[in-house]
């Protein structure tokens, strides 16, 4: 069989490489064999900066807020849980264009979310009311269905009313004891 060099592939194929070469220092633009090896890297470099090039911007992003934030006596995470809390969606790119290229437009957001923030710790607190009559619910219908808990549960409400030996007892002595 005769032997096939591979001519014009071979070396349109060096020719494509050494093209993405043009520019490097020394032998990594003239020679192929470096010049492979320098593309090679240079391409990993370029595919791994792509994904670090977001993480980046979004950190200025966040940095350059959180200076707009601070002039306005308030902080970065704050700003963003009043904003989640008013529901307005706007993501870091923008708000970072206003926080430096429109002060007063940014003033205006800061004072929305201190708004839905301290509308929000009212809601809270109600809600905390609500939860403390419902545990106060919860207790008082426990002590009326003893009978229809597994003792598991007799043994945690013996517990939190801190019923001596009740590790050890059976499911009708926690009851007369709970009683």
């Amino acid at each position: 069989m005769t032997r096939v060099k591979g001519g014009n592939v071979a070396k349109n194929r060096r020719r494509k490489v050494l093209k993405k070469a043009k520019g490097y220092f020394g032998s990594k633009h003239r020679l192929f064999k470096t010049a492979q090896e320098q593309v090679f890297h240079s391409e990993a470099y370029a595919y791994r900066d792509r994904r670090a090039n977001k993480r980046n911007f979004r950190k200025l992003w966040i940095t350059r807020i959180n200076a707009g934030c601070r002039e306005n006596d308030i902080s970065y995470s704050k700003f963003i849980n009043g904003l989640n809390i008013a529901g307005i969606e706007i993501n870091r790119k923008m708000l970072s264009e206003l926080a430096i290229d429109d002060s007063k437009g940014f003033t205006e957001l800061v004072n929305v979310a201190k708004e839905a923030l301290k509308s929000d710790k009212k809601v809270s607190v109600k809600n905390e009311a609500k939860k403390s009559e419902s545990k106060e619910e919860k207790v008082a219908a426990r002590t009326n269905d003893y009978s229809n808990m597994t003792l598991a549960e007799l043994k945690t409400i013996a517990k939190e009313q801190g019923i001596k030996g009740y590790s050890s007892m059976k499911k009708e002595e926690i009851i007369s004891n709970l009683k």
